[in-house]
């Protein structure tokens, strides 16, 4: 009882915050954002390469909210785009700074520096394409939709996986996450569907019916997948969360590891069929 009470708050108050990040302003939304970012770095960092190259480890994050927070600036301050381009200095000097590390006899955990930057921060900065437009006015209630449609994909996922498919129907991808079926993968997708039928009547979806339910099904696979790639990742590592930063949870990477994926698929949807 006191897990599930420990879970329930923490949870409320996650969902609070995303709340404020998204339908406040965006100075709220920069703060809560580039923290996150921070937080999620610093996690996968921690896992793949514990206490070695801390030095290199606060450069590869410096680097990320380089790029988070010059993308922000753009999209949200009229900040020259061309100017962006600055955002790859500080990943040019990771890569110098590898040249003087004394200690090389684990060069090999180097590499996830960069990967740091390319799997948490780049697709984070996709985020802001959601939330500005071209003028720079803020409006977080397209982000906030993509997050209720992966979320809902992960409770659709979970039940149907639950209830189902422990008994009936075969493994999604049993070497990386045992407990997921194709059953909750179906469930998950019903679900996504479901939220984004919704919230395109609500009014939060500004799209054909069409278009909604088909970012649904893009938003929901994409999503899957990024829960499989930080599997993936947490089994190589041997550790059951990234973090303990929220309690009964894990650590933000592990309430983010779906979105890292999907919003940023949802907002290249959108761009190339010109609806952002």
């Amino acid at each position: 009882m006191n897990n599930f009470i420990k879970r329930t708050l923490s949870g409320i108050g996650f969902v609070a915050i995303m709340l404020a990040a998204l339908l406040t302003n965006k100075f709220v939304f920069g703060i809560v954002m580039l923290l996150s970012l921070v937080v999620m770095m610093r996690e996968f960092l921690h896992m793949t390469c514990g206490s070695e190259y801390r030095y290199s480890q606060i450069l590869s994050i410096f680097a990320g909210v380089t790029l988070f927070v010059l993308t922000y600036l753009f999209k949200g301050f009229n900040f020259p785009g061309r100017l962006v381009i600055l955002a790859f200095i500080p990943v040019f000097v990771v890569m110098i700074n590898s040249l003087y590390v004394k200690d090389k006899s684990r060069f090999d955990k180097f590499a996830n520096l960069y990967t740091a930057i390319l799997y948490i921060a780049v697709p984070w900065s996709v985020f802001n394409f959601a939330v500005f437009n071209g003028n720079g006015d803020f409006n977080g209630k397209l982000l906030l939709a993509f997050f209720a449609i992966v979320w809902g994909s992960d409770v659709g996922a979970y039940i149907f996986g639950i209830t189902l498919g422990q008994k009936y129907g075969k493994k999604l991808f049993p070497s990386i996450s045992p407990k997921k079926s194709w059953i909750g993968f179906w469930g998950g997708m019903l679900m996504a569907v479901a939220v984004a039928m919704i919230l395109h009547y609500a009014g939060l979806m500004p799209f054909t019916l069409l278009h909604c339910v088909f970012l649904a099904v893009l938003l929901d696979v994409a999503g899957v997948y990024g829960d499989l790639i930080e599997s993936q990742w947490k089994r190589h590592y041997n550790v059951k969360d990234s973090g303990n930063l929220i309690p009964g949870h894990g650590g933000l990477l592990d309430r983010f590891d779906s979105a890292l994926i999907a919003i940023p698929i949802g907002v290249i949807y959108l761009v190339v069929a010109n609806l952002l």
